[in-house]
C-alpha cells in the first residue's frame, strides 16, 4: 500500500491504496485486455451469482468485492470474501454452503444465459475437493459412514490433511465415494439455482451494475440486497 501511494505521489497511505494492495496480493495486476460484450455479460453474471449466494446462506466470510476487471492470475472478475475472525472448525453446513457459493457462478450463466462457459474450471475444482474431502476425510457421509479413507494430503482451502489420490480402497468402495461426491456436488448446485431463481430479479440488478462500474464494493452490494428484500412478495 506504502509502494502504491508513493507511486502515486501521495503524501500518505489512503484507504483506496490499502484496497488495490489486497487486489493485487489476492487476484494479481490489473490487465488491460478487452472482453466482447458477450464474455463481459457472461462474467457479470457469474460474479454475481456467486455474490448473491455468499449473501443469502448462513456461516460465510461477508462479500468485500465484486470485480469484473481482469486480473493476473487468469480471473476474468473475481468475487472477493474476507473473514470477519480467524475459524479453526468448519460444520458440515458450511462446507455445503461454501460449495453452493462456488457454484453460484456457473449456476448464474445456466439461469441468466441458458449455457455454461469454461470459467467455472477452478469453481468446480475447488467445489469438489471439499466435496470429497468431506466424504473421506471428515466422515460427512451417511452412506460411507464415520471412516477416513484417506491418508495426509492437505486441502488447500482449509490447509487440513486430504490423503493420497486413491487410498487403501477396493473399486467398489471407490464408486461408492465419487457417487458420494457426485451427490453432493448435485445438492450445492440445487441450493444455488434455489437461491438464484428466488432473487433473479436481484441477480439482473447486481450483473446490470457490475457492467456499468465494473467493481462493487461489499456494502453497496448489501445495500442492493437490502433493497431486494424490502420489496413486497408477489
Amino acid at each position: 500500500a506504502a509502494l502504491l501511494a508513493a507511486r502515486r505521489n501521495k503524501d500518505a497511505v489512503e484507504m483506496s491504496d490499502f484496497n488495490d494492495a489486497i487486489d493485487r496480493l489476492i487476484a494479481g495486476l490489473e490487465k488491460k485486455r478487452v472482453m466482447s460484450v458477450r464474455e463481459r455479460e457472461m462474467v457479470a453474471y457469474h460474479e454475481s451469482g456467486h455474490a448473491i449466494v455468499a449473501t443469502a446462506l448462513p456461516g460465510l466470510d461477508p462479500v468485500h468485492k465484486i470485480s469484473i476487471v481482469q486480473r493476473g492470475f487468469g480471473a476474468l472478475g473475481y468475487t472477493m470474501q474476507l473473514p470477519l475472525e480467524d475459524r479453526y472448525l468448519l460444520t458440515r453446513r458450511d462446507l455445503e454452503n461454501q460449495m453452493a457459493v462456488l457454484l453460484g457462478g456457473r449456476t448464474a450463466e445456466e439461469i441468466a444465459i441458458g449455457e455454461v462457459s469454461t470459467g467455472a474450471q477452478n469453481d468446480l475444482q475447488r467445489a469438489t475437493e471439499i466435496a470429497r474431502a468431506m466424504v473421506t476425510q471428515f466422515g460427512m457421509s451417511e452412506d460411507l459412514g464415520t471412516v477416513n479413507y484417506e491418508g495426509s494430503r492437505r486441502a488447500a482451502f482449509l490447509d487440513i490433511p486430504l490423503g493420497p489420490e486413491r487410498g487403501p480402497y477396493g473399486e467398489e468402495t471407490a464408486q461408492r465415494i465419487d457417487a458420494e461426491v457426485k451427490r453432493l456436488l448435485e445438492e450445492a448446485h440445487d441450493t444455488a439455482r434455489r437461491v438464484l431463481t428466488d432473487r433473479r430479479p436481484l441477480l439482473e440488478t447486481v450483473t446490470r451494475r457490475l457492467l456499468e462500474k465494473e467493481v462493487i464494493e461489499g456494502d453497496e452490494l448489501r445495500e442492493l440486497v437490502a433493497q431486494f428484500n424490502a420489496q413486497p412478495v408477489p
